[in-house]
């Protein structure tokens, strides 16, 4: 088993077991359609989530993706909308725990590349599951392919 040791401005001094292969053994529950490079190729967060390259995470995640210098630019977002909340609402609704300090995103990040926390991932996978309600709202609203039917909520989805 593979330890990865976490030095970012996010966070310092986490230690973490990768006990899967990349991308491989998901829970049967947790089937994303979207890997976090393509994710982040696509244009989340405003390009705020993260402020540089990672070091615990494949440089080629991040070929060719924006980051914002001063804050969120909804124009970074694939749908070109503000569809997030501030890391603080999130502290402050108890969505963030130690282990993961900016969120869904990095769970989901270091899920994918073969961590497993048994109570941690059955949290962050009934969040997903809830927040897949909405493509059911989405396809009682729009046309199939209309992009441009619903872009904050597309672009939540996305996130």
């Amino acid at each position: 088993m593979k330890h990865i040791a976490v030095h970012e401005a996010y966070q310092a001094d986490y230690i973490y077991e990768l006990s899967e292969p990349i991308g491989k053994n998901f829970d049967s529950a947790f089937q994303p359609e979207l890997t976090p490079e393509q994710m982040l190729k696509l244009g989340i967060f405003g390009g705020d989530y993260f402020t540089e390259v990672p070091k615990e995470f494949p440089k080629e995640w991040f070929s060719g993706v924006k980051f914002s210098s001063d804050g969120a630019d909804k124009t970074l977002n694939y749908f070109q909308v503000n569809a997030s909340q501030s890391l603080r609402v999130w502290e402050e609704k108890g969505w963030i725990h130690p282990e993961d300090p900016k969120g869904w995103f990095l769970w989901y990040c270091r899920y994918y590349m073969g961590r497993r926390n048994p109570e941690e991932d059955a949290r962050q996978i009934r969040r997903w599951k809830n927040m897949r309600r909405h493509i059911t709202q989405l396809q009682k609203s729009c046309l199939p392919g209309d992009e441009n039917c619903r872009p904050r909520q597309r672009q939540a989805l996305l996130h």
